[in-house]
């Protein structure tokens, strides 16, 4: 067998679902945000590139010397909790999101914006807030770290070697590989599937297209490994 198809064989106990770019377009919202937070602060938007799936705090450290630090990420909260024009539920997400609840699955989302910006991108979408809700405001050390994956894992009561991920960037699936989850699903809204298709065990287009059926509070891959 595989190490795809061993990683995917048997079912999962947990589903942790990152929300931007998986369930969440917010794509516009944040460009538009961090353009202007990059010309307040003199930043060539270049530099932003590939820091997609990454903290907004742990972006800014590469970015500005640490007396400036806390103020832009400030600034930063405030531009993109004041901009959530646009933002729409990702094809699939509303009926991944009640499948998972009706068949018992514990599911956690993980996130790297922080628990205000999460909570008012949720409510843009109409998409149900999840029970467990991990956000970079709940960590020290958020994504591209395993932290807020592990978080996530302790709190729905599921070792991450029983947890299948379903992420849209890079950063996120290598914190999700280094928190030890047996599973990694990846969607192709944000990043392109050649980059993808190192890291994850399953590449779709969106959650829509997730191969899984659920019962008994358990997911199971039923194809596309």
């Amino acid at each position: 067998m595989s190490p795809v198809a061993a990683a995917l064989a048997e079912p999962f106990r947990g589903v942790l679902l990152d929300l931007d770019g998986t369930l969440v377009d917010s794509i516009p919202a944040v460009e538009r945000s961090w353009l202007r937070w990059c010309r307040e602060y003199g930043i060539e938007p270049e530099r932003l590139r590939g820091a997609h799936g990454v903290t907004a705090r742990i972006l800014i450290e590469r970015l500005l010397p640490e007396e400036q630090r806390e103020a832009a990420h400030d600034r930063i909260l405030a531009l993109e909790l004041a901009d959530v024009d646009g933002t729409e539920a990702l094809p699939g997400a509303a009926d991944l999101l009640t499948r998972l609840r009706d068949a018992g699955v514990a599911t956690a989302v993980v996130t790297s914006s922080s628990a205000p910006l999460a909570a008012a991108r949720l409510r843009a979408t109409g998409l149900p807030r999840p029970e467990v809700l991990v956000t970079a405001s709940d960590v020290e050390r958020g994504k591209p770290w395993p932290d807020p994956w592990l978080l996530a894992s302790g709190r729905i009561g599921v070792e991450p070697a029983d947890c299948i991920v379903v992420e849209d960037a890079v950063a996120g699936l290598r914190a999700a590989q280094a928190a030890g989850c047996r599973g990694l699903a990846a969607v192709t809204s944000t990043t392109p599937r050649s980059e993808l298709e190192g890291l994850a065990h399953l590449v779709v287009r969106d959650v829509a297209g997730l191969p899984v059926e659920m019962a008994g509070g358990l997911v199971r891959v039923v194809g596309g490994a």
